[in-house]
């Protein structure tokens, strides 16, 4: 089971990583950010726009707010301008810091029931383990961005959790 403040924790994390990474990927062409490299979804643009894309289909299932138009195979076009896609991208994270911020242990408890596209059926789950997926879907393909950035020239920031800019805010919170 998981609580508010590992929510909280998450959601800044994923915040701060985002940034990092938005910003070592901005060092870099348009041309580098669109060039093949090998990831699923092919290039550093393609996995930022997947990993958008995850994170509202997820927020529209645990919050009031709309689902992407595209299916998850269109995911990785989700925005073709850089600037838009990075706009989008930090709009997202303050709406996934204020979800965290007022979450309660009771609603993380709950169950959550949607239709899976990808499964083409209904499901239930616990809600924390969905929020727990959430989160990890993020790390999971950032990853894969962290490494394609490297190879690029780029720099991301550290990952490390105890190394968070804001670390004592977030802990000091709730």
């Amino acid at each position: 089971m998981i609580s508010p403040a590992h929510m909280r924790l998450m959601a800044a994390y994923n915040e701060w990583q985002n940034r990092s990474l938005y910003d070592a990927a901005a060092t870099l062409s348009d041309a580098e950010r669109r060039e093949g490299r090998g990831a699923f979804f092919g290039s550093i643009h393609g996995s930022l726009n997947h990993v958008l894309w995850g994170d509202r289909m997820w927020l529209s299932r645990f919050t009031p707010s709309e689902a992407p138009d595209a299916g998850i195979k269109e995911s990785a076009s989700l925005f073709e301008d850089w600037d838009i896609l990075r706009a989008e991208r930090d709009k997202t994270d303050a709406h996934i810091l204020a979800w965290a911020d007022a979450m309660t242990g009771a609603e993380i408890e709950g169950g959550l029931t949607w239709f899976s596209g990808a499964a083409n059926r209904e499901i239930t789950l616990p809600r924390w383990v969905l929020i727990t997926h959430f989160f990890n879907h993020q790390t999971h393909h950032r990853g894969q961005v962290h490494a394609m950035l490297t190879a690029a020239g780029a720099k991301p920031d550290d990952t490390d959790i105890p190394f968070m800019p804001n670390l004592d805010a977030v802990l000091n919170r709730g």
